[in-house]
């Protein structure tokens, strides 16, 4: 009976590992040649990895949250049979690792002795040795006594704390004070904590944050926005939109107006090469835009942002944004972001700090729009206003050039006309 060695392939775009995240066989199954095997989650996407060829799962290599380096073996398959109906439980045989061992019972001591437990306990100390002599009363008073029966203690269970262990009248009130009191119920045993597994999407993103933040020098630049031309842009146009079939959001406008920003500021749609000491300016404008699902917050990727029109970058974010959700997002979308806009807005708040995703050098942050006094030609009127933050790698990015940035953006969304203009 031959065997196969399935190793983790190598799945390009310069990655060398992958966590396992999820098991689909196991040992003793049979599986078809493209059957899908195990779910392995690198730094760029979430892949299925199916079987090549015929055969029988003989040993899975790696438990769920583990690591496998490209070239390790995953998977051990029997190629020369398959398993057969009523070969037994799924033609699984029995594995040392299948069996947990069983724990040996206590052998009975030599020469017949009893078990320790079944051993008498030691005998207490004799009466005499505590003070008192068979059938002796504790030593009291006879007003102790008297107020003893007018209680109802019974004196020889009243630990005595007088000379020679005589029991005093303060121990009786104290006994009846403790006999008083309503019996404590047993504290309530504590539930242990609930223990979720640090793995997949979530780890991939804690390990990205972290990096982005020990390496990144973080600095963050917050203005407001009047809102209140967009707003009216977007009600006159999403009904239009509706009609062809496509949801009109705020976001395309959002891309629109980076993309305008970076043309003008390229040293932000950059990155930071530390090995070949350069600074590495990117000639594409592809825009990720984070997408929150239950696995964590992902980030697809509107490519050549600069050469599509509003309803196509709409189209793109929806169709994403979909399969994102759907847990089916492709690798390829998933690649390639030179700049990052992650939206913070539904949830309310005043602002938040965003942090870079690494290796970019700078992410913009937009809030919640609200109805907000804003001076217009003098006068004050009730505008739509919303916070934008953006936080920039100090590294690369000055101060007064990240500030010329956001106010660049905020140009073009305060006066939305401005990017049909210089729309390509």
């Amino acid at each position: 009976m031959g065997t196969f060695e399935f190793r983790l392939p190598d799945i390009g775009e310069g990655v060398v590992e992958g966590e396992i995240v999820g098991w689909l066989v196991k040992p003793g199954d049979a599986v078809a040649e493209d059957q899908p095997m195990v779910e392995v989650m690198t730094d760029k996407a979430t892949v299925t990895i199916p079987s090549p060829r015929r055969g029988v799962v003989v040993e899975t290599k790696g438990e769920v949250g583990s690591v496998a380096r490209v070239h390790d073996v995953l998977v051990v398959i029997e190629t020369d049979g398959a398993a057969k109906p009523g070969d037994g439980d799924g033609a699984r045989a029995a594995t040392p690792r299948d069996e947990a061992p069983r724990p040996r019972e206590a052998a009975p001591p030599p020469g017949g002795a009893p078990h320790p437990r079944e051993q008498e306990r030691p005998a207490g100390p004799p009466l005499a040795a505590a003070g008192l002599e068979p059938e002796q009363k504790p030593l009291a008073t006879p007003a102790t006594r008297k107020l003893a029966r007018d209680l109802g203690i019974d004196l020889s269970a009243v630990p005595g704390t007088g000379e020679r262990g005589r029991v005093t009248s303060e121990d009786v009130r104290r006994q009846a004070g403790a006999a008083a009191r309503p019996a404590q119920a047993p504290p309530r045993p504590g539930e242990a904590p609930e223990r979720i597994p640090f793995t997949g999407l979530r780890r991939r993103i804690a390990e990205k944050m972290a990096t982005s933040k020990r390496t990144a020098a973080h600095f963050t630049f917050v203005e407001e926005v009047d809102m209140s031309a967009l707003v009216a842009l977007r009600e006159r146009a999403k009904q239009a939109a509706e009609k062809e079939g496509w949801k009109l959001t705020y976001m395309p406008f959002f891309v629109k107006a980076a993309v305008a920003g970076l043309r003008k500021h390229p040293m932000l749609n950059a990155s930071l090469d530390e090995a070949a000491g350069q600074i590495v300016l990117k000639r594409d404008y592809n825009v990720g835009v984070a997408v929150a699902s239950e696995a964590g917050l992902v980030v697809p990727v509107v490519k050549a942002a600069d050469r599509l029109t509003i309803k196509q970058i709409a189209v793109e974010i929806e169709r994403m944004a979909a399969d994102v959700r759907a847990g089916k997002v492709q690798l390829a979308d998933l690649q390639g972001s030179t700049f990052s806009i992650t939206s913070l807005g539904a949830q309310g708040g005043l602002f938040a700090t965003p942090i870079i995703n690494f290796p970019e050098v700078a992410i913009m942050g937009i809030h919640q729009i609200k109805k907000r006094p804003v001076v217009r030609d003098g006068e004050i009127i009730v505008g739509d206003v919303m916070l934008l933050s953006l936080s920039f790698d100090h590294r690369i990015v000055d101060g007064h050039v990240g500030a010329a940035f956001a106010y660049e953006v905020i140009g073009y969304l305060e006066d939305p006309t401005r990017l049909f203009l210089e729309m390509a």
